[in-house]
């Protein structure tokens, strides 16, 4: 959030427990398709859920707030994954959204750019955008950044190999228009990413699930 505020953005947050209509479908998600199944959703009770994922709160600043956007959005969001070294049903996620009257694809890649390369402090990290798909986005990419994996040990930096570490994309028009924004007179991008998963690359962790152990010799590190 340091970073992204030095680049320009606000930061917002927003309810865990949310509507299927803001969760799901202002975000281009029919409750009928099978993107509707892929976060295994904790269901709270008839059409109110734990939020999947961060992106509900881009839908709410849109409705409240003219163009032009700029938000980073950090925030819990829950899903029925395992909880193992890699996955927790609860975890760490923070999002972007900016929508003006400009924005294009250059300036997506330029952000995070900037963003991965003062985060992880190598100022030649390379990085590599990879065409993908989410359905709040059009076209969508995700972001790898160059490391190394030798002696199955990663290292950040330009080594010739890739590691993926986030999603992004231009924010699709269906998305825009649930917002009450006109698509014709603006568009936007948006990117989200795991705290943990970052934390880890930065900080060289193997278990997420260290950072909720409470342990102080463990947390004690990152002050």
């Amino acid at each position: 959030c340091d970073v992204f505020r030095e680049l320009g953005f606000a930061r917002v947050v927003g309810p865990e427990a949310e509507t299927e209509a803001y969760n799901f479908t202002k975000l281009n998600i029919p409750l009928d398709h099978p993107a509707a199944d892929m976060h295994d959703t904790f269901y709270l009770g008839p059409g109110v859920v734990l939020r999947t994922h961060t992106s509900p709160v881009q839908a709410r600043v849109m409705e409240r707030h003219a163009p032009p956007i700029r938000v980073v959005v950090p925030g819990l969001a829950y899903r029925r994954d395992p909880f193992d070294p890699s996955h927790a049903p609860v975890f760490d996620q923070i999002e972007g959204l900016v929508v003006d009257r400009s924005t294009h694809m250059g300036h997506l890649k330029g952000c995070l750019i900037d963003f991965c390369r003062a985060l992880f402090e190598i100022d030649d990290l390379p990085l590599r955008f990879r065409p993908s798909f989410f359905p709040f986005t059009e076209p969508s990419a995700e972001v790898d950044i160059g490391c190394s994996r030798k002696e199955g040990e990663i290292k950040i930096g330009a080594f010739g190999d890739w590691l993926e570490i986030l999603g992004c994309g231009m924010v699709n028009p269906k998305v825009l228009e649930f917002g009450g924004i006109d698509p014709t007179r603006y568009q936007g991008f948006a990117f989200g990413m795991g705290a943990e998963r970052i934390a880890n690359l930065r900080h060289s962790v193997g278990d997420l699930r260290l950072y909720m152990d409470n342990d102080l010799r463990f947390l004690g590190q990152f002050r």
